[in-house]
């Protein structure tokens, strides 16, 4: 069997970013996972639940007696952080041992939640495309791209789980996040000690809390706290307006004045329209503090002052924020965007069309291609016969079905074999694979590159 994600007409998403197998391979299904204790409660489970012997006891008692436990799959990848398109083979499972061929589908549920850090690594790197796009065009150069967007999105998410697969998988494409769990994830199974990183922040509670009458004394509490490092505050409170003009502006502007680089103010805004309110809070900071033309003549506001935008971001956002302020003349420097449910909740297995299907049996010896072809949605055919995954000459990458590919041509590698992880690979391996390509930095070039590819595939080539 086999798992994909679907080429569709139109999507948002025309190619992939591979991340989270070796995570499930580690978590689950590694070293003896079947004990005499595990079928025995099985068997009442299933009892109970469909309320008739259906477990195949004798079975699971093979693996546990022929194979002490481990099971005798082999799973062939995609390496990790590789940017795939849409419509090619993932990865492979297949059973090495012929009595068990019902266990090659059986772990189906468990893989197609490969779905969620696919889905999640995917977006995240189109935010880097969107976010490189404009830093280059306003500022020259690419420099801090890594913590452009910050992962906002722990307490979103359904479960601690989700929060450590979506947290890890924004971590293939940037070094910022509040997401405690995903670096963890990324230290236990891929062996990355810090992946990513933050600053102090307050939030709404730490200043209101001190009073309406007392916002002042709150940033200043904050500043006086935090005085050798960045620190990001929250300052729609009340009025972000005001806040800006006359507490940032004016009672406190000697001490934002005070602070380098090294311990900018991050202000952050968290409500109303972003676009509008990001205009008018950058123009209030540039009459307050001043601003200077950079290499390529974009405005920068002072290097202790920057801006964070946490609420309403999403990919169609983030690049409509970013045009208006260079339309009016500022560079991406000044801002950083945080982002929460759009990265890691408000999508599904639809988002990207995974799925994951048989396409080859053998029965008695004798080899058979299979394929499912619904009459009432041809778009949900799947590939048929022994898969794999080449560079053909034009350089695009496309799946050879029917068993008819070169094995040194195959892409994909053995990253599990008979209950043993095979392959291990670094979060710093991952993200080199995931590196946005020249092309991605240059729209101009892209465009073109994307108009060849069209006719490949118009042409039936690719």
């Amino acid at each position: 069997s086999y798992f994909e994600c679907r080429r569709k007409k139109d999507s948002q998403f025309s190619e992939v970013v591979f991340f989270g197998l070796q995570y499930l391979l580690k978590k689950y299904l590694t070293g003896p996972v079947i004990t005499e204790q595990k079928i025995q409660e099985a068997k009442l489970f299933y009892q109970m639940h469909f309320k008739q012997a259906v477990l195949d006891e004798e079975g699971w008692r093979k693996v546990l007696e022929k194979h002490d436990g481990r099971l005798p799959i082999r799973i062939k990848a995609v390496p990790e952080g590789r940017i795939i398109p849409r419509g090619n083979v993932l990865f492979t499972v297949e059973n090495t041992d012929p009595d068990f061929y019902w266990l090659t589908n059986y772990i189906e549920t468990m893989l197609v939640q490969m779905w969620y850090p696919i889905t999640v690594a995917t977006i995240s790197r189109e935010f880097k495309k969107i976010l490189a796009k404009h830093l280059k065009a306003t500022s020259g150069s690419l420099e801090g791209l890594d913590l452009k967007l910050h992962d906002f999105g722990y307490r979103g998410v359904s479960s601690q789980e989700s929060a450590a697969l979506g947290g890890a998988a924004h971590l293939v494409n940037f070094c910022s996040t509040d997401t405690v769990a995903g670096l963890l994830m990324a230290q236990r199974y891929y062996a990355c000690p810090m992946a990513g990183f933050s600053i102090p922040a307050a939030e709404h509670s730490t200043i209101i809390s001190w009073g309406r009458n007392r916002e002042k004394e709150a940033f200043e509490r904050v500043l006086d706290q935090f005085s050798s490092g960045p620190v990001s505050v929250v300052s729609d409170s009340y009025d972000i307006f005001n806040a800006c003009k006359h507490i940032w502006g004016d009672k406190l502007k000697e001490q934002v004045m005070e602070r380098s680089q090294d311990s900018c103010l991050v202000i952050r805004p968290d409500s109303g329209d972003p676009t509008e309110t990001l205009i008018e809070v950058i123009k209030i900071l540039e009459e307050c503090f001043g601003c200077s033309l950079n290499s390529v003549g974009y405005k920068v506001l002072p290097s202790y002052l920057r801006i964070i935008q946490g609420d309403g971001i999403d990919l169609t956002s983030v690049d409509e924020i970013l045009q208006k302020l260079s339309d009016e003349g500022w560079s991406a420097e000044n801002m950083f965007f945080g982002c929460g449910s759009a990265l890691l909740q408000k999508l599904n297995r639809d988002t990207l069309s995974c799925a994951f299907k048989c396409s080859y049996v053998e029965t008695n010896g004798k080899g058979m291609d299979v394929c499912k072809q619904p009459v009432t949605d041809p778009s949900k055919g799947s590939k048929r016969g022994r898969l794999s995954l080449r560079r053909n000459s034009d350089g695009l990458l496309e799946t050879i079905e029917r068993g008819a590919g070169k094995p040194e041509e195959d892409l994909l590698v053995t990253v599990f074999e008979n209950g043993s992880l095979v392959q291990d690979y670094s979060l710093e391996e991952i993200r080199k694979n995931a590196r946005l390509r020249d092309e991605e930095l240059n729209p101009i070039l892209h465009n073109h590159e994307q108009e060849l590819l069209h006719n490949h595939i118009i042409n039936g080539i690719h």
